[in-house]
């Protein structure tokens, strides 16, 4: 009995362990069939990461050009100094690198270095730039250095640089090392932290174009990450070259004409929309920007009153002032309100309205006397518009203005475009809770009050009566096709309100702006400034018998806009005709 169960207990025995070997052995087969052929790829693809090392080849950006083929943004050859995170992550190697370059010239801690390499991390094996913008010197010194490692290697890349500097900064625009914010923006998988992208202006409007398409080169390294060959190279490809319609020569002759004052001054092609000219001041050197300032220097920059890196022709939203009273005269030819040959106010130098009786006074004290809308236009007789504008009401004012495109962005391509404000009722009461009063009509109707308008805006209205009713896309691409919406003013009220512009400066406000040798026909305008001196108009156009260019210059604080603004406008308008002869 007693052998039976030691027989038994020893078959027991031998059944476990063999259980145990067939169990590990199917174990161990189905790690090799996990690892030989379910991850086979992936861990090829590790093995390689361990050989094979990645650097992203960044492509020049297209060239930005005048309309006459003067280059506004270039590229420049420059070099940095790359490594591989993995072979650069460790505190020693950061304090040693930082050393190194401190004893160059090359002002970097290595909190600093820390920061920007762990900014740049996407995968070990990728390459990223530890320190940018050196000259060749720059890098042999670095080079010849005893304790220069060879985890570090110059890279050679492409940086911008822009000749016309502030000349043509608000347009141009400049571009800057990518932020995390504008990482996390991005839909496609183009950049990657350390890229450089278009900022503001053209640069940042056409981004798409210029950028180019990046490169990619793969090197193999042995196991202390030096380089034995190349295993494949992608050359990168140049953005595409822009041609603007700006003329560079022209935005010397608007500083020369701006030179010492706070403003705006920009002209267009009246037919096609071409922006010729685009001074806002004060101006801004986007050099700096694009190679990198200090947080100091950035501070003082965009903290500065005068706000230079605004641009007062597209961002800027001012009271128009009697410049608008050209879409009120629209409006009230349009509505029947006013009859050209018929109606006519006696302008006593006020208009009183309401009980108890509120003053609003015209611009001229003494008054005008008996005015029609040709006499009141040429003579910017304020009593006329009040006085026809409470006839006509808000809402006929405010629909005209739509029409005309006020409180609409123009569609001008670059960035940052405001749409000033048309105001009336529905503004008035979401903003102030308050409700419009015929006061709030009055001051409408002469360009003053709760309505804002930007430069751009103006000169568009402007074109409109210059080319016979197209309002206008404003443009800078040369390749881009004119774009307008026809306003429906009629060819007879058009006609009746040009001669009114048309004396405006022959006989009337503006008759400074005839004396530079071409016809103009435009309107001046004083504007309400609460934190100051008077803003400064003129808008107009030239040759007023067969129109070519529409400029309207703004001078912050300039006071009378006949005896400040107009002449600035007769100057560009008169050298775009002489320069285009």
């Amino acid at each position: 009995m007693y052998k039976a169960l030691d027989h038994f207990d020893f078959d027991h025995r031998l059944m476990y362990v063999r259980n145990i070997f067939i169990f590990s052995l199917l174990f161990l087969v189905a790690g090799l069939v996990y690892f030989q052929l379910v991850k086979a790829d992936e861990y090829v693809d590790l093995a390689s990461r361990n050989r094979l090392r990645m650097i992203r080849l960044p492509s020049p950006r297209g060239n930005i050009y005048d309309a006459n083929g003067v280059p506004l943004a270039v590229n420049v050859r420059t070099f940095e100094i790359r490594a591989y995170p993995m072979d650069i992550r460790l505190d020693e190697d950061y304090e040693s690198t930082a050393n190194l370059f401190a004893r160059h010239g090359i002002p970097m801690t290595s909190e600093d270095l820390r920061e920007r390499v762990e900014r740049q991390y996407v995968a070990p094996y990728r390459a990223i730039s530890v320190v940018g913008n050196l000259t060749l010197a720059q890098v042999s010194d670095l080079v010849m250095d005893d304790e220069f490692s060879r985890r570090l290697f110059p890279s050679p890349v492409w940086r911008r640089i822009y000749p016309a500097g502030a000349l043509a900064a608000h347009v141009v625009g400049n571009v800057g090392e990518i932020t995390r914010e504008e990482l996390e923006d991005q839909r496609d998988l183009y950049y990657q932290a350390g890229d450089i992208i278009g900022k503001n202006g053209v640069e940042l409007m056409y981004e798409g174009e210029l950028r180019g398409t990046v490169g990619e080169q793969v090197v193999e390294v042995d196991s202390r990450g030096r380089r034995l060959r190349n295993v494949n190279y992608n050359d990168p490809q140049k953005g595409t070259d822009l041609n603007l319609t700006l003329d560079l020569a022209a935005q010397r002759e608007a500083l020369r004409l701006m030179e010492g004052r706070k403003g705006a001054l920009v002209a267009m092609d009246v037919n096609d929309g071409a922006v010729k000219v685009l001074m806002s001041l004060p101006a801004f050197d986007p050099n700096p920007l694009t190679w990198g300032i200090s947080a100091r220097e950035w501070s003082a920059l965009s903290g500065d009153p005068d706000k230079p890196m605004m641009n007062r022709v597209t961002g800027g939203a001012y009271p128009p002032g009697s410049i608008f009273k050209v879409v009120t005269a629209a409006a009230l030819l349009m509505e029947k309100t006013v009859d050209p040959g018929k109606t006519t106010v006696y302008c006593p130098g006020y208009f009183r309205l309401g009980e108890p009786p509120r003053t609003f006074r015209c611009w001229r004290r003494s008054g005008h006397g008996s005015e029609n809308i040709l006499g009141a236009l040429r003579d910017s007789c304020d009593v006329f518009f009040y006085q026809n504008g409470v006839k006509l009401g808000i809402d006929k004012l405010i629909e005209w203005g739509h029409d005309f495109g006020v409180g609409e962005p123009t569609g001008v391509d670059i960035p940052g475009e405001v749409s000033g404000n048309i105001a009336g009722r529905d503004w008035k009461r979401r903003r102030w809770s308050e409700s419009w009063y015929q006061g709030d009509t009055v001051n409408y109707s002469i360009g003053q009050g709760y309505l804002l308008m930007t430069p751009m805006q103006l000169v568009r209205v402007y074109a409109a009566f210059a080319n016979g009713g197209r309002l206008l896309t404003p443009r800078f691409n040369s390749v881009k096709k004119p774009e307008w919406r026809d306003v429906k003013v009629s060819k007879a009220n058009m006609d009746i309100i040009r001669r009114g512009i048309r004396a405006v400066v022959a006989s009337g406000t503006a008759r400074v702006a005839g004396d530079y040798g071409v016809e103009v026909a435009g309107k001046t305008g004083t504007a309400q400034n609460s934190h100051g001196e008077d803003h400064a108009w003129f808008v107009g156009y030239a040759p007023a018998d067969n129109p070519k260019y529409v400029a309207a210059a703004l001078v912050e604080g300039g006071g009378s806009g006949s005896s400040v603004a107009s002449p600035v406008v007769a100057q560009m308008l008169s050298y775009l005709l002489e320069h285009d002869k």
